[in-house]
C-alpha cells in the first residue's frame, strides 16, 4: 500500500458516496512528477543550470545549425510568455551561453544563438539528462515504458484538446 492507496482508503471511509477512483492515477502522476522534476533539477544544477535555462539551450541545440531562433520561435516552441522568454535569454546571455544578434534576413528581428560555450554546456547537460531520465525508468520493462508512453500520450492529447 502506497501513500495514494492510504488516501483513497481514507476517502472511502469519509465519503463512501463518491467514486474517487480517478484520484489514484492523478495522485500518482502528481507525486511521480515531483520526484522526476527534483531528480532532473539536480542534474541541471550540476551543470549550473535550472530547468528553464536548460529548456532554452536544448531548444536552440535541437534546431538546425547555426542553432539560432528568434525569440518568437523560442516562445512558440516552449509555450511561455515574451516576458518570461526575455528574462531567460537575458540570464543565459549574461552567462555567455547565448548571444542576441540581428537576423541576417530581416534586421528588424533579433536572433538568439548558442555560443560555443553554450553549445558545449548543453551537450554535456543533455547527455547527463538523458541518463537521468533513463535511470528514472529502470523499474519498468521496455514494454511497460511503451505502454506508459502510449497512455500518457493519449491523456496529454485529451487534456490539450479540452
Amino acid at each position: 500500500m502506497d501513500a495514494v492507496d492510504r488516501i483513497l482508503k481514507q476517502w472511502a471511509i469519509a465519503r463512501p458516496d463518491l467514486d474517487t477512483s480517478a484520484m489514484g492515477p492523478i495522485g500518482r502522476l502528481s507525486r511521480v512528477f515531483y520526484h522526476l522534476t527534483r531528480r532532473m533539477g539536480e542534474t541541471f544544477a550540476r551543470h549550473g543550470l535550472n530547468a528553464a535555462g536548460f529548456d532554452v539551450l536544448a531548444t536552440l541545440r535541437r534546431s538546425p545549425p547555426p542553432h539560432a531562433l528568434s525569440p518568437g520561435e523560442l516562445m512558440a516552441s516552449m509555450m511561455i510568455t515574451s516576458g518570461t522568454m526575455t528574462n531567460r535569454v537575458d540570464q543565459l546571455a549574461k552567462a555567455g551561453l547565448v548571444t542576441r544578434r540581428p537576423d541576417a534576413r530581416d534586421a528588424r528581428r533579433a536572433v538568439v544563438e548558442l555560443t560555443d560555450e553554450g553549445h558545449q554546456l548543453i551537450d554535456a547537460a543533455l547527455a547527463d539528462h538523458v541518463e537521468t531520465q533513463r535511470s528514472l525508468l529502470t523499474v519498468l520493462t521496455s514494454d511497460e515504458i511503451a505502454q506508459l508512453d502510449a497512455a500518457l500520450s493519449k491523456l496529454m492529447k485529451a487534456a490539450e484538446d479540452s
